[in-house]
């Protein structure tokens, strides 16, 4: 009965219907993956382009940023070291032994025994030295909390810059590679045609060496948004090759703040100031450290001996020794420790100098940034991308000229890139002021499609 079974099964789905059917599974199959493929793949980018806003790629490197270890754990060295320079010194234990052989003169007796001495004793520093050691390493903590604060605040502004600087170098890509696209289609189409004419060849000519720039352009765009991700990759501790892409920033950049209350707020803020101002006063205390130190150090402890000769003798008592300050003042150290100090003013005046100045060119970046951006229209990049795309409709219907099409698609790209770095310069010139003055410059940051 099976074997029958099987027969009518046989004679009822024929040998070459089953095999379509299995390929046609198959194929099934096949799309049916490729299709959650693709789907996968649309969810992965529509991912990446919600991308992430400047201030969570801020809060984020100032969390995993690598670099950040190094200063935490230079605070915890000095902190360290504060203690170590208030405690005192250890004392000191000495002691002897040897054979002592003891004779009468009246009797001629003899007696031999042991002697034996110990002594502790307890270095005391000249008043003033400890405190003046515990004031160095005091500033040796200043020092290192200075460059952390000034390490975060020059990593937050870096990668508000990178993060700027991302977002333009991809936007310069596309619209690159929107053009460079648009003149290959062209290019296919006029390829295909047979140019009646000098002038038809001449504008093939044009277009096609049009398109090899813009390709070359397109290229240089791509790898200078690769270089500015792994950059800001490594800065916020990613992966460098961890893919990333910056929600479209709106910058408002409003006013400065007077230059003399700009000046007046880095000769009070600014880190590089901070940091000659506490090497100064470091070295000021050096100095007296220095003159304190041609003072002796006192020990001071007890003494017990105890001799067995012909009679058992035992002294008890108290010593005190010092260095006697003969051939050794601490003259050379004194010098030394004055030379730097007066090395430490000029420091200090020429950084004053110095950062007057950066603040000055700084100021007037922005100044003069910021008032070419609120010239131009909202909508200058748009009105530019809008004929580019109308000039190249009406190129394929014969109603412009070559050099009408190609000089409008040239300014479009010109335009869409100095609106992007002028923004990334304002952007980098308004850190630069509030890494150098501590002030914030009133910039607002909102991001299109953000809630």
């Amino acid at each position: 009965m099976a074997r029958a079974s099987r027969v009518s099964d046989s004679r009822k789905y024929p040998r070459w219907f089953m095999k379509k059917t299995v390929f046609c599974l198959l194929i099934l199959s096949s799309a049916l993956g490729r299709a959650a493929e693709y789907v996968s793949t649309n969810n992965v980018v529509a991912f990446s382009t919600n991308g992430a806003s400047i201030e969570s790629l801020v809060n984020e490197a100032l969390v995993n940023n690598p670099e950040l270890n190094f200063y935490r754990t230079e605070i915890s060295a000095a902190k360290a070291g504060r203690r170590s320079a208030g405690l005192l010194a250890n004392p000191e234990v000495s002691g002897s032994v040897g054979r002592e052989t003891a004779k009468e003169r009246g009797s001629g007796l003899s007696a031999e025994g042991v002697a034996w001495s110990v002594s502790i004793a307890q270095p005391f520093e000249w008043p003033g030295r400890l405190a003046l050691r515990k004031a160095i390493a005091n500033r040796d903590i200043e020092l290192a909390e200075l460059g952390d604060e000034r390490f975060k605040t020059a990593l937050a502004g870096r990668v508000r810059a990178l993060a700027y600087g991302l977002f333009a170098a991809q936007e310069k890509a596309t619209a690159t590679r929107e053009v460079a696209d648009r003149f290959k289609a062209l290019r296919e189409v006029l390829v295909q045609r047979d140019p009646a004419g000098l002038t038809p060849m001449l504008e093939t000519r044009v277009i096609e060496a049009t398109e090899v720039a813009m390709q070359h352009n397109a290229g240089d765009a791509e790898l200078a948004a690769r270089a500015a991700l792994l950059e800001l990759n490594r800065l916020r501790g990613a992966s460098p090759n961890a893919p990333l892409s910056v929600r479209h920033p709106e910058l408002v950049f409003g006013p400065a703040a007077p230059i003399d209350t700009l000046l007046a707020q880095a000769r009070t803020n600014n880190f590089e100031l901070r940091v000659r101002a506490v090497e100064l006063a470091q070295q000021g205390f050096r100095v007296a450290l220095a003159k304190n130190e041609r003072f002796p150090t006192i020990s001071v402890g007890p003494e017990y001996s105890e001799n067995n000769g012909l009679e058992r003798d035992r002294v008890i008592g108290v010593g005190v020794s010092f260095p006697l300050p003969l051939w050794n003042r601490n003259t050379a150290n004194i010098e030394a420790a004055a030379a730097r100090q007066i090395q430490a003013e000029t420091s200090l005046a020429v950084a004053q100098r110095e950062v007057e100045g950066k603040v000055l060119e700084a100021a007037l970046t922005y100044e003069a940034k910021s008032r070419e951006i609120n010239e131009w229209r909202p909508d200058t990049v748009e009105h530019f991308r809008e004929a580019a795309e109308l000039a190249d409709r009406h190129y394929r219907l014969g109603a412009v000229e070559v050099s009408v099409y190609v000089e409008l698609q040239k300014q479009y790209l010109e335009a869409v890139s100095s609106l992007l770095d002028t923004q990334k310069e304002t952007l980098e010139a308004a850190q630069s002021l509030e890494l150098l003055t501590g002030l914030s410059v009133p910039l607002v940051s909102t991001h299109k499609g953000a809630p």
